[in-house]
């Protein structure tokens, strides 16, 4: 599409990442799971027996986030430098660029090498980089870098539709984890061709509203990007740049027509976190949606306290989607 419609505005301001449900969990004491994380529980879970429920299993999802959690340098906005290397590693400048529809396409093949499903670009609207991070720091983008690549990874169906025990929530961190090292690879591949990136996974921006400008599809009842191939069942990361890129446009997949008459992300949340509402408004539920975007607002107080009760995430709104791997 020539112009992004597949979402409408109205007075919206940037959000400061510190109202996410994460961020107020670490600082808003007026909440009711203030300082309460998702696996406090789980010593009293995992004695319960249940299937999914196991102590091997809980192993799986703490591991699964290892290079998400730990592995800091993938979010590095500047050239990593320490590495476990003998080499010297040489400098050859920034690279000449005479076309960047050319250079998109290679880009593209990198990320894909990295381990990207789907892979968008477009301009950065400064509206969907947040105000501040969870430490209250303003966030200010290099001027420079213009243009955002969003990448999208597959997560695998078979898994996710064990929803909620921890063998989906392991599938979860696992990707969390590709996303990684998938971005980190390509930021570096972007720096020894001389220019900036900027890569980040929920930090810094809001990841479904850019991958939507990016072309990779359309935002749903569940609050979730939708896109054709794989429905909701993918994880967002994004990189931004100064390199001269060709953006993609937004794309009209019907998501929004099909989702007014469809209710089944709504009828399978435990939680009772997604609106049944016959069409999308300006609604919110908390200062964890942002206002101003015309949308069904995800109620966030209510997924984030069945998590705390799950002992993990909940992928139950992917698993039931329609456009869901397998379900169509």
């Amino acid at each position: 599409m020539d112009d992004i419609s597949t979402y409408i505005v109205k007075n919206l301001k940037k959000f400061d990442q510190r109202d996410n449900i994460f961020g107020r969990m670490k600082y808003d004491k007026n909440s009711d799971f203030y300082r309460i994380g998702i696996y406090d529980n789980v010593s009293d879970i995992v004695k319960k027996n249940k299937k999914g429920y196991s102590r091997f299993d809980f192993a799986k999802v703490m591991s699964s986030w290892t290079v998400y959690d730990y592995f800091h340098g993938s979010f590095s906005w500047d050239k990593l430098i320490e590495a476990n290397s003998v080499m010297i590693k040489p400098n050859l400048g920034k690279i000449s660029v005479k076309n960047n529809k050319s250079l998109s396409i290679k880009l593209k093949e990198v990320c894909k090498y990295f381990g990207a499903t789907k892979v968008g670009i477009t301009d950065l609207n400064p509206l969907w980089v947040y105000s501040n991070d969870l430490d209250g720091n303003q966030i200010k983008i290099p001027e420079d870098c213009k243009y955002a690549i969003v990448i999208a990874i597959k997560m695998n169906p078979n898994l996710i539709k064990k929803s909620p025990n921890f063998i989906a929530c392991a599938e979860t961190g696992l990707v969390y984890s590709r996303m990684a090292f998938c971005i980190s690879c390509v930021a570096e591949y972007i720096r020894y061709l001389g220019y900036k990136a900027v890569p980040m996974g929920n930090d810094t921006a809001l990841s479904i509203p850019l991958a939507i400008d990016a072309g990779l599809g359309e935002l749903g009842r569940n609050g979730l990007l939708i896109t054709k191939e794989y429905g909701p069942c993918v994880r967002l990361c994004k990189i931004f740049t100064n390199m001269p890129l060709k953006v993609d446009k937004p794309i009209n997949l019907g998501v929004k027509d099909f989702c007014l008459n469809c209710r089944r992300c709504a009828e399978a949340c435990e939680a009772g976190a997604i609106q049944f509402d016959k069409s999308p408004s300006f609604k919110i539920f908390s200062k964890s949606n942002s206002k101003g975007i015309l949308r069904w607002a995800v109620d966030h107080e209510k997924c984030y306290k069945f998590w705390i009760e799950n002992g993990g995430d909940c992928s139950n709104c992917i698993a039931a989607c329609p456009y869901f791997p397998n379900n169509i």
